[in-house]
C-alpha cells in the first residue's frame, strides 16, 4: 500500500461529513498529523471533486482478520490486522478479547497496549469481552472461563493494559454485587453483555453507570411484550447500542429499529471480525473453540446454531447498513463519531473538527473508498 507523508495539504470541492451531521459542501485543511482550522501557505492541493469526505472509521469490537486474532498475542498478528484494518478506512481499534486463563489474557493485554502503529490502524483502547459474563449466553466465548465479576481481577487485567481497557464487558445478573458497576463506571466504560437478564435487572444496571450495549440482540434476551428484556433497558436509559450490521447476525427491519430505538447518535456500528476475515472459507478459531466459515458465516463447529463473530469489517458493515436502508449520514456517524465518543476518544476521532487527527477517507459516489488519509499519511485503497 503506497503512502506518501504531507505535513500540509488542502482538500477542496468535497462533500464532507459535517459536525452538525449533514454533508456540505466545504474544504479541508491539514497540517501534519491533524485537521486545521485555516489553510497554510504552500502544501499540496486535492481537488476531490465528486467525492464525499468523511471522518475514517473507528471499530470498538473485533477480534481479528487475515488470518490473526488480537489474542495471539504477538507483534505480527497486531500488524498484520492493523494493515488489513487500515487498507478498509478503519484506522482506530479498540481490539476485543476472548475467553483465557487469566495470565494469558494478561498476556494478551500487555502485548495489545505495547504495541505502536507505523503504517496500519492505531490501537485506541481495549474492550474486554469475557471472562465476566453469563455462561449461559456465552455463544462462541468459553463458558468454562466465565467467571462473576471481581474488582481485584478486573484490576489486575487494567495494570496489564497500562489503563487501557475502555469497555468492560459484564453480565449484571452474575454480579456478586451490582453496586461495582457504580464503583467503576468512573474509570471505564462498562457494557451489557453476553447476559441472561431481564428487564428490571438491566435498567438497574444502566442505572447505576452501564453506558453500553455488546452486539444488541445478539447473545441477550429479545424483546417480548411482557418481558421487554436488556435492549429496552438500554434504549431507555440512552446507552451506546453496537450493532453488526452484516446482513447475518440481524434482519434488515431490526437494524432499522434500532435505529429507531436508540437514535442515530447512539448505534455504534461494529465488526465483530474473527481471523477468517479476508480468507478463504475453511475452519479456523476463535477463543480455543472450532469455527466453520461457510457462505459468509461463521458459526461454531460444534453447534451450527451459534454465530462466532463474522467474517467483515466495519467498512463493509457501512456499505451493508446504507443498502438496507440506514440513512447515508446516519451510517457514517454511528461508524465514526459514535465509536469514537463511547469509548472517550472523540476529540481525536471520528471527526473531520479542526484539532481531531487528520484520519479521513474519501469516497465516490457508489461509496468506494478512492483515498485514505491516515494521520497524514495519504494512501490508496486496497477495497478487495
Amino acid at each position: 500500500m503506497s503512502r506518501a507523508f504531507l505535513v500540509e495539504m488542502k482538500i477542496i470541492n468535497a462533500v464532507v461529513y459535517t459536525e452538525n451531521h449533514i454533508f456540505e459542501k466545504r474544504d479541508i485543511y491539514i497540517d501534519g498529523e491533524r485537521i486545521a482550522a485555516m489553510p497554510s501557505p504552500g502544501g499540496e492541493v486535492f481537488d476531490a471533486e465528486g467525492l464525499y469526505a468523511v471522518p475514517a472509521f473507528v471499530d470498538v469490537h473485533l477480534h481479528g482478520a487475515k488470518g490473526a486474532d488480537f489474542s495471539d498475542g504477538t507483534e505480527d498478528a497486531i500488524k498484520k490486522i492493523a494493515a488489513y484494518e487500515a487498507s478498509r478506512g478503519v484506522l482506530a481499534l479498540c481490539p476485543a478479547t476472548v475467553m483465557m486463563e487469566k495470565g494469558r489474557t494478561k498476556e494478551v493485554l500487555s502485548a495489545l497496549n505495547s504495541y505502536r502503529c507505523e503504517s496500519g490502524a492505531g490501537i485506541i483502547g481495549v474492550n474486554l469481552e469475557g471472562p465476566f459474563i453469563s455462561p449461559h449466553r456465552s455463544g462462541a466465548l468459553d463458558p468454562d472461563l466465565a467467571v462473576p465479576f471481581s474488582g481485584e481481577l478486573f484490576g489486575e487485567f487494567q495494570a496489564a493494559a497500562c489503563g487501557m481497557i475502555k469497555l468492560l464487558d459484564l453480565a449484571p445478573e452474575c454480579m456478586e454485587d451490582m453496586d461495582d458497576i457504580k464503583k467503576y463506571a468512573g474509570d471505564v466504560n462498562i457494557s451489557v453483555a453476553h447476559t441472561n437478564c431481564d428487564y428490571e435487572t438491566a435498567a438497574k444496571a444502566f442505572a447505576l453507570g452501564a453506558n453500553h450495549l455488546t452486539h444488541c440482540f445478539n447473545a441477550m434476551p429479545g424483546i417480548g411484550h411482557r418481558a421487554p428484556g436488556p435492549v429496552l433497558a438500554a434504549a431507555e436509559a440512552g446507552a451506546y447500542a453496537e450493532i453488526i450490521a452484516d446482513g447475518i447476525h440481524l434482519h434488515p427491519a431490526v437494524l432499522r429499529l434500532a435505529y429507531k430505538l436508540f437514535g442515530d447518535d447512539k448505534v455504534v456500528l461494529i465488526s465483530d471480525s474473527m481471523r477468517a476475515t479476508a480468507m478463504p472459507e475453511g475452519v479456523y478459531e476463535l477463543g480455543g473453540q472450532e469455527v466453520t466459515v461457510r457462505g459468509g458465516k461463521a458459526v461454531l463447529a460444534k453447534d451450527e446454531n451459534v454465530i462466532a463473530g463474522s467474517v467483515t469489517d466495519l467498512y463493509s458493515c457501512f456499505k451493508k447498513a446504507v443498502e438496507m436502508g440506514v440513512p447515508l449520514e446516519s451510517a457514517v456517524r454511528s461508524a465514526s463519531e459514535n465509536p469514537a465518543k463511547s469509548i472517550g476518544a472523540g476529540k481525536d476521532y471520528g471527526t473531520l473538527s479542526p484539532g481531531s487527527y487528520a484520519n479521513i477517507l474519501l469516497l465516490d459516489r457508489d461509496l468506494n473508498i478512492i483515498k485514505i488519509i491516515n494521520k497524514g499519511f495519504v494512501t490508496e485503497a486496497n477495497i478487495v
